[in-house]
């Protein structure tokens, strides 16, 4: 049985540099509403968690570059998603390192985003 810490359980505010609130989000994606934020959430453009009790639903401040979603940022939500990972545990693996080198979001972030989709699809099986 593996003893490792379930990525449900991690301590997401430690993991994410910067959090961003929905308006903040939708301010850095080029001034689309908090609605147009929560529909690319529900969709998996972007994913929210709340970083720490008292909080609310937040996006790591690092899944918007330019204006956009991180490339390849939206693909690996929905593999994630796919292998039955909530919000939460997205960005907890995404934030955590994959041994890529470095964690995933770095990885994103830097236009090397082949090898991180293909760790993620090794989840689903």
């Amino acid at each position: 049985m593996n003893n490792e810490p379930s990525l449900a359980d991690a301590d997401l505010d430690a993991l994410v540099d910067e959090w961003i609130d929905w308006a903040e989000a939708g301010r850095r994606l080029g001034g689309v509403s908090v609605s147009k934020v929560r529909t690319m959430i529900r969709e998996h453009h972007l994913a929210a968690a709340v970083p720490r009790p008292g909080a609310g639903q937040q996006v790591p401040a690092a899944f918007i570059v330019d204006g956009e979603p991180v490339k390849g940022l939206p693909g690996l939500l929905t593999v994630l998603h796919d292998a039955g990972y909530d919000d939460r545990e997205c960005i907890a693996w995404i934030h955590l390192d994959q041994d890529l080198p470095g964690r995933a979001i770095d990885a994103l972030r830097e236009n090397r985003g082949s090898e991180v989709k293909r760790r993620a699809q090794s989840l689903g099986f």
